[in-house]
């Protein structure tokens, strides 16, 4: 079903809108984690590893970011002390991403935080609302065939 024409679209922001949503919500983390001294887009990068996606090339596939980026952040996260980095035991061209013990203590102390920005993110919907949203973006992110490649 098409509910864009050429001519509405022009009219319709939907991309700004989901755009602006986005970086409406790191900006909230980024101020939420500000104490910890990390970014939304860390704190992202943090939870990946920690649940076992552990090479760059994963990480890039799960945040779209390309790998010059992303190595440049690896750089930040393991100057901090919050990841190594070491080579994969069967292919030398691997590097395998773990997240150290300050790592893992970090992201233990993400899920509050993560609540509160997010509380204040969706203040303005009621829980109805917010539901809704929820199962609409899951169906757009489940039902588009880019995204399941």
């Amino acid at each position: 079903m098409a509910n864009f024409s050429a001519a509405s679209f022009k009219t319709v922001h939907l991309g700004i809108l989901l755009g602006q949503t986005a970086a409406l919500k790191d900006r909230l983390l980024d101020r939420h984690l500000m104490p910890l001294g990390i970014t939304a887009a860390q704190l992202k990068v943090l939870r990946i590893v920690g649940r076992g996606d552990d090479t760059a090339v994963a990480l890039c596939r799960h945040l779209s970011i390309h790998s010059a980026s992303m190595t440049r952040m690896l750089d930040r996260l393991e100057r901090k002390g919050l990841i190594v980095r070491t080579q994969d035991g069967q292919d030398r061209r691997q590097v395998r991403l773990m997240l150290t013990d300050k790592g893992e203590s970090l992201r233990s102390m993400l899920p509050p935080m993560e609540a509160a920005a997010m509380n204040e993110f969706t203040e303005c919907l009621t829980t109805e609302e917010l539901k809704c949203l929820m199962r609409l973006l899951g169906k757009m992110l489940s039902d588009t065939p880019l995204r399941k490649h």
